[in-house]
């Protein structure tokens, strides 16, 4: 199972086993990391999930799409490598992916 290190916005790490196939949200979510809401339950219709994904993760886990750059305008304080973690199927190559927690979401 690939691993998964949430850092929350003030510096304390979660690391979890997510399930390949599943999302970097609902892992969030079944391992009770903070800061993640998840309102609209991964269906694209918020922006909740929010997550700066560490830029050496960057190119793994790949652009966002023009829908969720869309709901991106909605989040707090977008950067450069801020993804909807509910976007982000998780694969074996993102063994070790490091996501930040922004302070709080939209």
């Amino acid at each position: 199972m690939p691993k998964i290190t949430y850092i929350t916005h003030d510096g304390v790490s979660h690391a979890v086993e997510a399930d390949v196939g599943s999302t970097v949200m609902e892992n969030a979510i079944r391992n009770s990391v903070p800061g993640i809401d998840a309102e609209c339950g991964g269906a694209l219709a918020c922006a909740t999930c929010h997550v700066y994904v560490d830029p050496a993760w960057v190119a793994a886990t790949g652009s966002p799409s023009p829908m969720e750059e869309d709901m991106l305008d909605f989040a707090y304080d977008v950067q450069p490598t801020s993804r909807l973690s509910c976007q982000i199927r998780v694969e074996p190559k993102l063994d070790g992916l490091v996501v930040r927690v922004p302070e709080r979401q939209a």
